[in-house]
């Protein structure tokens, strides 16, 4: 473990006037950040191997929750499997967990927390795999509310909001109303067309904010959205989750800027 902290902070706490007292309360405080540093070294996202079964596993279960497996949903399976560059073999576990995740007796439960697991405390991994769902479900356009309770039980288990999911579901042209009132069929929250314009999606469904808030707001809403989504943060995610997560900060940029123009302010 490298102590640089706690050896500066003690430094600084003996030689600021406050004798073996302040070195003490320094070297603890350094030894903290350094802890803290070090558990952030070691949330390094597993190899791509530790999510294929997980992950497609739950795409076969997506795909089967309203009572057939479609052509667009195949296709989306097997597109994601070219994008990620598989091998052979993983392409074969892969199939196996698709093919087991559309068996009616199949509990979706170790496979959410196989994911919940893999993503760790990394949020920012949280999206690309959610990127991944969010195409399952709406292959054939509107979706079903079993492939809804299933993206929001993962999305929880990964500690994103309904509010954020409501923003990646805009990014693709979907707006969802998560609220308890409904517009449209099925339970915990209303499902609504898309809302998308020639220039692209609704702005503010985007940035996940009503348009009442004030101009604050909406620079604190894209400020954490693009922190959380910009690329350069992902580490050692494969490339084409790293080129999902680009399109996405594309999309939060774009957005606001169209929210700035519209409103005026810099």
């Amino acid at each position: 473990m490298n102590f640089s902290w706690t050896l500066t902070l003690a430094f600084f706490g003996l030689f600021l006037g406050h004798g073996l007292g302040g070195a003490l309360v320094g070297g603890v405080i350094g030894f903290v950040v350094d802890s803290l540093r070090q558990s952030q070294r070691y949330r390094v996202t597993p190899e791509i191997g530790g999510f294929i079964g997980p992950l497609f596993a739950l795409l076969g279960a997506v795909a089967k929750s309203d009572g057939r497996v479609s052509e667009a949903e195949i296709a989306i399976a097997e597109r994601v499997m070219t994008r990620m560059g598989l091998t052979t073999e993983q392409r074969k576990q892969a199939v196996t967990s698709f093919n087991q995740g559309k068996q009616a007796e199949f509990d979706v439960t170790p496979a959410i927390d196989g994911l919940r697991q893999w993503v760790g405390m990394r949020r920012d991994h949280a999206f690309p795999v959610l990127d991944v769902v969010i195409e399952t479900v709406l292959a054939e356009g509107h979706p079903a509310p079993e492939k809804m309770a299933l993206l929001r039980q993962l999305a929880f288990a990964l500690r994103i909001s309904d509010m954020e999911l409501m923003a990646l579901m805009a990014m693709k042209g979907y707006a969802w109303n998560a609220s308890g009132s409904r517009r449209g069929p099925g339970p915990g929250g209303g499902y609504v067309p898309p809302q998308r314009t020639p220039q692209g999606p609704d702005p503010y469904a985007v940035l996940g904010i009503d348009r009442s808030v004030d101009d604050r707001a909406v620079k604190r809403a894209y400020r954490k959205l693009i922190s959380e989504h910009h690329p350069d943060r992902l580490g050692d995610l494969p490339e084409n989750m790293r080129q999902q997560a680009q399109s996405r900060a594309s999309e939060i940029n774009a957005a606001y800027e169209r929210i700035k123009a519209a409103r005026g302010f810099k």
